[in-house]
């Protein structure tokens, strides 16, 4: 069975400043988004690669994943991460329900090939997975300014990308979230969770470098293991 990685670009970068979508800025000489594709077009285990771009961006897009054999498709987002996943289920009408999908960030630049090996192999065996990194901090809930929970840190994880699904379940969630006029979601991972409770999720190992590039400080650390990744 199939497995396509989509990799989901369809934000403008607002936190960046860059006046640009941050997809394009380049670290180590190389644009964020190309490398982020890169990783899923060498990795013999993907099949197939879909880029979700935000909209006026198309065309940039296309030409900057056109040496990647793997690309089959560059659509265009909506103003949402859900917007932009359902878009890209779009695109995938015509993949069997069995499929596996990996939904990643443009915006994760250095997900390495042991991290998308550990989602793949995770599928074998659930529907639904996500990459998670344990926390060095303490994480509070806080409400009107104070703390409201304090969860014991061993119990946390912060979720990477890529997430990985049996296409026909992140379809089935995605059918019965667009039914709610209150949807709100960060990631595909929750869609899951919250409106198939039932499912359970695999979380597997991910990895300190596969940072997200969100504000300008990223962008110095993403220079440097850029470097790193050059000489290793």
């Amino acid at each position: 069975m199939r497995t396509v990685a989509v990799v989901l670009a369809g934000g403008i970068g607002q936190r960046m400043g860059a006046g640009r979508p941050k997809q394009f800025l380049e670290v180590g000489g190389r644009p964020i988004l190309s490398l982020a594709v890169a990783a899923f077009d060498a990795h013999p285990g993907v099949d197939a690669v879909v880029v979700v771009m935000a909209a006026g961006h198309l065309r940039a897009a296309a030409a900057l994943t056109a040496p990647y054999g793997k690309v089959a498709a560059v659509v265009e987002g909506g103003d949402t991460r859900t917007a932009s996943t359902v878009a890209a289920l779009t695109a995938l009408a015509a993949e069997h329900d069995d499929a596996k999908v990996l939904f990643h960030d443009a915006a994760r630049p250095f997900v390495d090939a042991a991290t998308i090996d550990r989602v793949l192999a995770a599928l074998d065996e659930a529907d639904a997975v996500a990459v998670g990194v344990p926390s060095a901090d303490t994480i509070v809930e806080v409400a009107d300014g104070t703390v409201a929970a304090m969860p014991a840190r061993h119990t946390l994880v912060r979720f990477q990308t890529p997430q990985g699904f049996r296409l026909g379940l992140i379809r089935a969630a995605y059918d019965r979230a667009l039914a709610d006029p209150a949807l709100h979601a960060t990631d595909d991972c929750g869609i899951v969770h919250r409106y198939l409770p039932d499912v359970p999720i695999r979380v597997v190992a991910g990895d300190e470098r596969n940072l997200k590039v969100t504000h300008p400080l990223d962008i110095v650390i993403a220079e440097h293991l850029a470097t790193e990744t050059e000489t290793v």
